[in-house]
């Protein structure tokens, strides 16, 4: 029984790193749209989601005011997440954008400091120092690199995922409710996005209008889905399938946009991965409370 739990955990987190692979690629093929249009498009359709399942569920839209300052430091951190990575995706090679939103679980553990008051071992420092030598390796900081500006833009789309991440967890432990924390997100993301589309609206057409709606509800599958794998199985023993999505977007990539990663990149990859399949064996390890 708990084999097969596992193994529909594994399913739901590869078809959630292959939603997020397509979310990526509806957001690029909507074109040159400015990315705080892509964002509140992609957050307005989670928005939907969330408050038709919280009214089928009859969930209570009531919250603790203690984890009001958690609740809007989760949006702000995801919305820049979303943003840094958006930016990223349509500047740089699917992959790359890809790898460097995938560094938000090293950046969860040094906010987990912060937010959770857990500490770091010296095992997760070297973890974390392998992981920032194959960003690197993506990144290439010369100033001779003309997407050295997106590559910085998607390591901040990490940054901002893993403390939202974080976060997360922190409200997850206060009892507050994941599909209330969606909404909360999704409708201050909305919100936030109104100004810069007040003042700086493109107007789109039927067809990227088609893509951006694509790309929310890819994003709300790839968010349902990685719910319902942390059901059927605990984070330490599947979080490492989420890596599946770099050989998605890759291939997207390839076949959409003849995206073709060069060397330092692909050496990027496997060092980031390989320090995350590290961290998947010595979380496995360690004791079970």
């Amino acid at each position: 029984m708990k084999t097969n739990s596992k193994n529909m955990g594994i399913i739901m987190i590869i078809i959630s790193a292959f939603c997020f692979a397509l979310m990526n690629m509806f957001v690029r093929l909507s074109g040159d749209l400015p990315t705080y249009e892509k964002s509140f498009f992609r957050n307005f359709v989670a928005f939907i989601f969330a408050l038709v399942i919280m009214i089928k569920d009859r969930e209570s839209f009531r919250f603790q005011k203690r984890n009001l300052p958690l609740l809007i430091g989760r949006s702000l951190a995801g919305t820049i997440g979303i943003l840094g990575n958006f930016y990223a995706v349509d500047h740089l090679a699917l992959g790359d954008a890809s790898i460097l939103n995938k560094m938000s679980p090293f950046f969860a553990i040094l906010f987990s400091l912060i937010f959770l008051k857990e500490k770091l071992k010296l095992f997760q420092v070297l973890i974390l120092t392998g992981a920032f030598i194959g960003v690197m390796f993506v990144v290439k900081p010369t100033f001779s690199n003309t997407a050295l500006f997106p590559a910085l833009c998607g390591l901040l789309g990490g940054i901002g995922a893993g403390a939202a991440y974080s976060m997360v967890r922190a409200l997850g432990k206060r009892g507050e409710k994941g599909s209330f924390i969606v909404l909360f997100f999704s409708g201050f993301s909305c919100l936030s996005m109104v100004p810069f589309m007040i003042f700086g609206f493109k107007m789109f057409s039927p067809v990227q209008l088609a893509f951006l709606l694509l790309a929310g509800l890819s994003a709300a599958g790839g968010q349902f889905s990685i719910t319902a794998a942390y059901t059927f199985s605990p984070a330490r023993e599947i979080s490492i399938y989420d890596y599946s999505q770099i050989i998605f977007a890759s291939a997207l990539g390839f076949f959409v946009f003849a995206d073709v990663p060069d060397i330092f990149s692909i050496i990027g990859y496997v060092i980031i991965v390989s320090m995350a399949f590290v961290m998947f064996l010595y979380n496995n390890r360690e004791p079970r409370h």
